[in-house]
């Protein structure tokens, strides 16, 4: 590298308290993003049969399961899509923010649930939140951290924290198999353990809703807003010669990455019984 580009590199600095704060709630925000999805694999048997007043073996069930799962993801997908150009248009933080409560309160409304049709739609809820706040938490870390070598560490380390997830909400699982028939009744009499591990996933609402004033904006963002440069570039733009190539090399490679990972996750607990 030339003595030149090396200049135009910013230097990495240290980390202020303001941006362990941003590192601390991004990370917090990719762990509840797995934590969310993962529930529903672990919940889907006895939430759809009770709400169906049905045993767990009808088939009715394994139907509605499919359903679920299929819908949320399709659903996530979509608006992770939109989720690019609403961070654009609404600012990185306001959008993570608002993302992150928008799959913590509907995860919590689920736990209400009275039928199918309710639990359906709040999951879709859920996993719309979950998709935009992941676009809009690595534009926001990206655009804090210009630093290239920084950067990359700060957006690999933060999605570490995804791995937890699955651990986590299997430990809430069982809290809740273990403890829910000692806890308040809260639908028509039901005290069940897949409601309360539903309700628990507000749990990154609660940080998020103390500390959120002191959130910076991407100062990225706000430059380009100020002088009108907040272009967003035509998808077509990708499949340019010079990039061809490698947009379609990547994206089958994250697609097969994604699809057999988070197809064997969400499937397992289903096949293993």
């Amino acid at each position: 590298m030339s003595s030149d580009s090396t200049a135009s590199v910013p230097p990495a600095q240290s980390l202020t308290l303001t941006q362990w704060l941003v590192v601390s709630v991004a990370a917090l925000g990719f762990a509840f993003d797995i934590y969310e999805l993962l529930m529903m694999p672990l919940i889907a048997r006895p939430a759809i049969a009770e709400l169906l007043h049905l045993p767990d073996e009808a088939p009715q069930v394994r139907e509605w399961t499919g359903y679920i799962f299929w819908a949320s993801a399709l659903s996530g997908g979509f608006f992770g899509l939109i989720g690019g150009y609403l961070t654009d248009y609404l600012g990185r933080r306001r959008v993570l923010t608002y993302s992150i409560l928008l799959y913590a309160l509907s995860a919590l409304a689920a736990g209400f649930s009275t039928s199918i049709w309710m639990l359906l739609i709040l999951r879709c809820l859920t996993f719309i939140g979950v998709c935009v706040e992941f676009v809009a938490a690595v534009a926001w870390l990206a655009e804090l951290f210009p630093n290239p070598r920084q950067r990359e560490k700060i957006l690999g380390s933060t999605q570490a924290f995804s791995s937890l997830g699955g651990l986590m909400v299997t430990g809430a699982y069982y809290l809740c198999n273990q403890y829910a028939s000692s806890l308040p009744a809260l639908v028509d009499g039901s005290n069940s353990a897949w409601r309360y591990t539903l309700i628990s996933g507000v749990i990154p609402a609660i940080p998020l809703i103390i500390i959120r004033p002191f959130l910076p904006e991407s100062p990225v963002w706000q430059r380009k807003v100020a002088s009108g440069g907040l272009h967003r570039p035509s998808i077509l733009a990708l499949f340019q010669p010079a990039y061809r190539r490698t947009t379609i090399v990547t994206t089958l490679l994250f697609a097969c990455g994604y699809g057999a990972a988070f197809g064997a996750i969400q499937l397992a607990p289903r096949i293993v019984p």
